[in-house]
C-alpha cells in the first residue's frame, strides 16, 4: 500500500482511488546516491540538447521533424500506429484542403503535433500551465468538446485478461480539486530538482486520469511544456515517448508500483534514465539530420547545373514530401523552373518522385535514410 507523509493509504484496484495523495510525497528517496547521480546526468544531457538547438542555423527545419517523431511515438503508445512514410505523406496532403481524407492513425498523429503547438502558444501567452490549458490540449487532441470526466465507471484494465488494475478518482469536483493541487505543485515547488518534479507530475497526472480519453498523450505533452516552463528546454524536442515506447511494460509496471507500494524511487529512477537517454538520442538525431542537410547542400552545390541555393535545400528538408508548389510559395522559383530544380535533385539521388492524386511529390530520401538509422525497433 502507498505511504505518504507517514500515512498509510488504502488502495484497491476496483475502487476509485479518491484518496490519491497530493504532491509532493515523502522525498527522502531523492537523497539517495543513485537518484542524485541520475539527476545530474539528466540535467547535463538536457543542457547539452538545449545548447545544441541554439546553435542550429535553421532550427525550425529539424525541430519540425523531431516533433513529428514525438507525435508518432506518443500516439503509438496508445496503439495508434502509422508508418514513417504514411506520416510524412499525411503531413504533406493535410494542407491541400479541409476535406482531406487521410488514414485515421495519421490524422491522430498530426493532431497531436497541432495540440503540442497550441499548448506551447497558450503557455507562452501567460507563462502558466493550468487545468484549462490541459483541457484545451485534450479537446484539440481528441477533436471533442468533452472535458473533465463527469460520469462514473472509468477503469483501467489489463488488455489481455480484462482484469481491473486501476480505478482513477471519480467525480468532476474531486478531479478538479486534485488538478488544482497539481497546479500548485507545478508552480510553487522549489525544493526538488525540476527533473525529479517532472517524474512526480507525470505520475500524478496519469493517476488522476482526468479525461475520458487522451490522458496519456495529454500527459506527455505536459512533460515537454513543464521542462520549457522551467527553462530546461526552449523547444519541444524531448523525445521521451520513444523511450516509453521502447520500455512500455516497465513503464506501466513502475506506475503501478507507485500506486500499490509507494515505490517513488523506482519510478523516478526510470524517468530520470529516460530523460538522460532521450536527450542523448534527440541530440544524436539533430546532429545526424543536420549532417544530412549539409551533405545534400554540398552535393547539390557541386552537381546541380543551375538553381542551387541553401533556401532550396532547407525547403526540401522542411517538406520531406515536397512538390512544385512549395518552391513557388517560398518564392524560390516559378513552376517551370521549380520543376527543373526538383528533377535535378532527383537525378542526384537526393529526392525520389511519386504521383499522389493529381500532384507529383518528391520524397527526401536523405531524411528517410537518416531516420531509419536513428530509429531502432528493439522493444521490451
Amino acid at each position: 500500500m502507498p505511504h505518504v507523509h507517514g500515512k498509510r493509504m488504502t488502495f484497491a484496484p476496483e475502487k476509485p482511488f479518491n484518496d490519491l495523495p497530493d504532491l509532493p510525497p515523502d522525498s527522502t528517496f531523492s537523497e539517495s546516491r543513485e537518484i542524485i547521480q541520475l539527476t545530474i546526468e539528466a540535467r547535463t544531457a538536457l543542457a547539452e540538447l538545449k545548447g545544441t538547438c541554439r546553435t542550429l542555423p535553421n532550427p525550425d527545419i529539424l525541430l519540425e521533424t523531431i516533433s513529428l517523431q514525438e507525435s508518432k511515438d506518443s500516439s503509438e503508445i496508445e496503439n495508434i500506429v502509422t508508418t514513417q512514410d504514411e506520416l510524412f505523406q499525411a503531413d504533406a496532403l493535410s494542407g491541400i484542403s479541409s476535406s482531406w481524407e487521410g488514414s485515421g492513425p495519421a490524422k491522430e498523429v498530426l493532431r497531436y503535433r497541432l495540440s503540442m503547438k497550441m499548448g506551447m502558444d497558450k503557455m507562452n501567452a501567460n507563462g502558466l500551465i493550468t487545468t484549462n490549458l490541459l483541457v484545451s490540449i485534450q479537446q484539440q487532441l481528441r477533436n471533442t468538446e468533452a472535458g473533465i470526466r463527469q460520469q462514473m465507471g472509468t477503469v483501467i484494465s489489463n488488455p489481455e485478461s480484462g482484469t481491473i488494475i486501476y480505478t482513477p478518482p471519480s467525480g468532476e469536483a474531486l478531479i478538479r480539486k486534485k488538478l488544482a493541487a497539481l497546479e500548485v505543485f507545478i508552480h510553487e515547488n522549489k525544493e526538488l530538482d525540476p527533473v525529479i518534479c517532472l517524474a512526480l507530475i507525470h505520475y500524478q497526472f496519469e493517476a488522476i486520469h482526468p479525461f475520458y480519453d487522451g490522458n496519456g498523450r495529454t500527459g506527455r505533452i505536459l512533460n515537454v511544456l513543464y521542462l520549457i516552463q522551467r527553462g530546461l528546454l526552449e523547444h519541444p524536442v524531448l523525445y521521451l515517448s520513444r523511450y516509453i515506447l521502447l520500455h512500455r511494460s516497465e513503464y506501466y509496471t513502475r506506475l503501478r508500483a507507485v500506486t500499490e507500494r509507494g515505490d517513488w524511487a523506482g519510478w523516478v529512477s526510470f524517468i530520470l534514465t529516460g530523460v538522460r537517454e532521450t536527450s542523448k538520442w534527440t541530440l544524436a538525431s539533430i546532429i545526424q539530420l543536420n549532417k544530412a542537410i549539409d551533405e545534400a547542400a554540398d552535393l547539390s552545390r557541386t552537381r546541380m547545373k543551375s538553381g542551387y541555393s541553401r533556401e532550396l535545400i532547407d525547403l526540401i528538408f522542411k517538406h520531406p514530401y515536397c512538390k512544385i508548389g512549395h518552391l513557388v510559395d517560398a518564392g524560390i522559383a516559378g513552376r517551370v523552373t521549380a520543376s527543373r530544380y526538383l528533377n535535378q535533385l532527383e537525378k542526384l539521388g537526393i529526392l525520389t518522385s511519386i504521383q499522389i492524386h493529381r500532384d507529383k511529390y518528391f520524397i527526401n530520401t536523405a531524411i528517410m535514410r537518416s531516420l531509419d538509422v536513428l530509429l531502432p525497433d528493439k522493444r521490451d
